[in-house]
């Protein structure tokens, strides 16, 4: 095993060291002034993300539900114990690449949606499905790299969407209230299953009844522990600048090389959070019950908003001004640690609340990544395959509680790096096509 995982790790060391950092933000930087920087669209987007539907489409999911869903696959530990990682692996300038991802990424999430909705299918059942695999298909008539993509989602799903969940969850519940990992995974599997098995609808209900509360939630935890930080607010603030933006000497290593490092963690991280680049996020999108592409393109891109440029900030923040006011609260904590640390400041249960926070994330991320997937295995087998595809990933979810957390996070960076190109490919053969 110790061979496969370094064999993963000088992969992933190529492909990230680099190539894939410079494809993803050029991408995101090409459709930024292709789109005429729709970010700067950001309070209609969010105004059209509450609006009410206009179809009246029974069969499909509204507007705001395909937000909730997408941020339900996104929000969590990418949220939490990704930026910890982050932070942990490539200093505290992490925290700008990563937001600077989400800052750019919007144009990208804007222009997979966009593509998502005018290449989906409306199925038998009135059921709209749509995503990467749909746009190879019916925008570029290449079902062979459809199914390619689609059993990239698929892989991701399994191997990146629960396992890594249900891994922070083992992770989090062990440290602050002494759980077996093996009881954490069961019960995890269990409530997750309850609510997969019901389909889409289910999904949906789930994902807009949880996630609204608990974004408030944790964003209102950031923010009392900001007011708390106040005086190393400044510095956390020049801190991550300084290690985003200068060459310095990293150790035993050559000037400017802690800063691609810094590039690199924040790069890779905020792509796990936001997932604009792969694609994914098209497939919820395409469930909407709503006709007009433009509209649900920008409500999609409000989710990179939310998650990375709001969430990923104020806990990379907070992270940075901890380790700066209480030095003494990271030494002995692992990579994941991080912001349970810095949580610790809040006046009234402060590691349970972050813990609480985690669990519920996770459950609605292993919920909403358990759609995507299934599109994924609809897609590659039929609806035969659905059964059998929701038995495996329930089964995940309590494997990947009981892996070690260095495995899950290698292969969540590889997974991810591997669906980039047949994603991306498709935005630009397909750019001229995205309206604005």
């Amino acid at each position: 095993m110790e061979h496969i995982l370094n064999g993963v790790d000088r992969i992933n060391d190529f492909l990230w060291g680099g190539p894939f950092l410079l494809l993803l933000m050029g991408t995101h930087l090409f459709f930024t002034i292709r789109l005429r920087f729709p970010q700067k669209n950001i309070i209609r987007a969010i105004r059209l993300s509450v609006m009410p539907g206009e179809s009246g489409d029974k069969k499909n999911i509204s507007v705001f539900a395909t937000l909730a869903t997408t941020l339900a696959a996104t929000l969590g530990t990418g949220n939490i114990v990704g930026v910890s990682t982050a932070i942990a692996l490539g200093g505290a300038g992490a925290v700008f690449w990563c937001w600077l991802t989400g800052v750019l990424g919007m144009a990208t999430a804007y222009a997979e949606c966009f593509l998502s909705m005018c290449y989906r299918n409306r199925g038998p059942d009135g059921v709209y499905r749509g995503g990467p695999m749909y746009v190879w298909e019916n925008g570029l008539h290449n079902k062979s790299m459809g199914k390619v993509y689609a059993f990239l989602t698929l892989v991701t799903a399994i191997g990146v969407g629960c396992t890594t969940q249900s891994n922070s969850m083992a992770q989090t519940t062990v440290l602050n209230f002494g759980t077996s990992p093996h009881i954490v995974g069961f019960f995890a599997a269990f409530i997750a299953g309850l609510v997969i098995i019901g389909g889409v609808k289910s999904i949906g209900k789930f994902c807009v009844s949880i996630v609204p509360a608990l974004g408030i939630l944790y964003t209102a935890g950031c923010f009392i522990l900001l007011l708390l930080f106040r005086d190393a607010l400044i510095p956390a603030l020049k801190l991550i600048m300084e290690q985003a933006l200068l060459p310095r000497a990293a150790l035993g290593g050559a000037v400017g090389a802690s800063l691609m490092v810094a590039a690199r963690y924040g790069i890779v991280r905020g792509l796990f959070t936001n997932e604009a680049g792969i694609g994914t996020t098209a497939i919820a999108a395409a469930a909407s019950e709503t006709t007009d592409p433009v509209r649900q393109a920008y409500v999609s891109m409000t989710a990179v908003f939310w998650d990375t440029v709001v969430m990923c900030l104020l806990t990379g923040i907070v992270i940075v001004a901890n380790m700066i006011k209480n030095p003494t609260s990271v030494l002995s904590v692992n990579e994941a640690g991080l912001t349970d640390a810095a949580f610790m400041s809040l006046p009234i249960f402060g590691s349970a609340f972050l813990a609480i926070c985690l669990i519920a994330f996770a459950i609605a991320t292993l919920i909403g990544w358990s759609y995507m997937g299934e599109r994924a295995a609809e897609y590659l087998t039929g609806t035969r395959g659905i059964p059998f595809y929701k038995i495996g990933y329930i089964v995940m979810i309590y494997v990947g509680a009981v892996m070690p957390l260095d495995v899950v996070w290698q292969f969540t960076d590889l997974i991810h790096a591997l669906m980039i190109p047949p994603s991306i490919a498709t935005l630009y053969l397909l750019h001229r096509k995205i309206a604005f």
